[in-house]
């Protein structure tokens, strides 16, 4: 058994209604826990009685020092200690920002970009997936640029793929990097806001930012970088297999892309769907999903993309529903061919 000491103030806070967090320590533990006058005692087997004395240590703390805990905070805190023991949920709660230049602060907003800031400072490997505009890319920027700055990295590279380089744009004029310009423009953009055009410019020149189509990583050893893989829906398998196995000693990667964006021919499996099939429960790789309520461009686009996922959803009801009847059919009618009964 554990005993835990706890303040007047972080009782009420911490148990929750009902004492339905202590409830829920017990019930995702699999510990039992019991609570008299300002103690709290814990039962059970590791890791589910430290992770248990974590939360309620760490938060309580903050809430000794004014942290208002959210609706969602505690059961937060519960899956990040128990996914990630190493974390500090006191920093993961009161993140001051990132730093990407003198004047300028990036904070996440809400509890999945939160999450995502946290993934990229404790794992190794990180997949970002959702709709446009949750800030996926920004985000995982604004922290290679904070890793730059602190020299935890010798260099940030930027990566997308050209679905038609060196195929179809050889009509454009310039040589190959001119030609695979405009697919990388939404990279420089993005660099452009967090740290300056005159600054992004001057790191480009000198090396330490590298922007590029996917294809350029092939046969190279990606170490002691910060590496991000945008719009990672539209690489084949090969070429996400391709991008992983790059990274090298000292360094992170970053993934994003929207599953429901892919723009590869019929037929071609997206390499981002593959990776999260294979790749999920791996240590060290840390998934994040997001969704339209993570938008934060115009609030429009939030009703937009919402618009077009329930159209998503009747139109794969409706097919359900037509492989569904035509076996019925073929069967009610006993004289007919069942193939013509399927075409009609």
């Amino acid at each position: 058994m554990r005993k835990i000491a706890l303040a007047d103030g972080e009782l009420q806070p911490l148990f929750g209604v009902h004492d339905e967090n202590l409830q829920h320590l017990e019930t995702v533990l699999d510990i039992k826990v019991s609570a008299r006058d300002r103690e709290v005692f814990l039962e059970g087997e590791e890791p589910g009685v430290g992770i248990a004395e974590k939360v309620l240590t760490e938060l309580g703390r903050l809430i000794s020092r004014g942290y208002s805990l959210q609706e969602d905070d505690f059961r937060i805190a519960v899956r990040r200690a128990k996914d990630s023991p190493g974390i500090s949920l006191e920093r993961f709660f009161t993140d001051p920002g990132i730093q990407t230049a003198r004047d300028r602060l990036v904070r996440a907003q809400g509890t999945n970009q939160r999450l995502y800031v946290e993934a990229i400072r404790t794992h190794d490997i990180v997949f970002a997936i959702g709709p446009a505009g949750t800030g996926k890319t920004y985000l995982a920027m604004a922290m290679a640029i904070e890793t730059l700055n602190r020299r935890a990295a010798r260099r940030i590279i930027l990566a997308r793929p050209a679905l038609e380089a060196g195929e179809k744009l050889g009509f454009l004029p310039g040589d190959m990097f001119e030609k695979v310009n405009p697919y990388l423009r939404p990279l420089y953009d993005a660099l452009y806001e967090l740290v300056g055009v005159d600054r992004a410019n001057r790191l480009i020149e000198r090396g330490h930012i590298e922007i590029a189509p996917i294809a350029f990583m092939r046969g190279r050893t990606l170490s002691d970088s910060v590496v991000i893989l945008d719009e990672a829906q539209n690489t084949t398998a090969e070429q996400m297999k391709m991008f992983l196995t790059r990274i090298g000693m000292n360094s992170r990667a970053v993934i994003t892309g929207d599953v429901t964006q892919i723009d590869l021919p019929n037929g071609r499996i997206s390499g981002l769907v593959e990776a999260s099939r294979l790749l999920r429960g791996i240590r060290g790789i840390s998934f994040v999903q997001f969704d339209q309520r993570d938008v934060v461009r115009h609030p429009l686009v939030q009703e937009i993309i919402s618009a077009y996922e329930r159209d998503g959803e009747m139109k794969r009801s409706a097919k359900e529903a037509a492989k569904r009847l035509v076996p019925a059919e073929g069967v009610a009618d006993s004289g007919g061919d069942r193939g013509e009964a399927g075409d009609e």
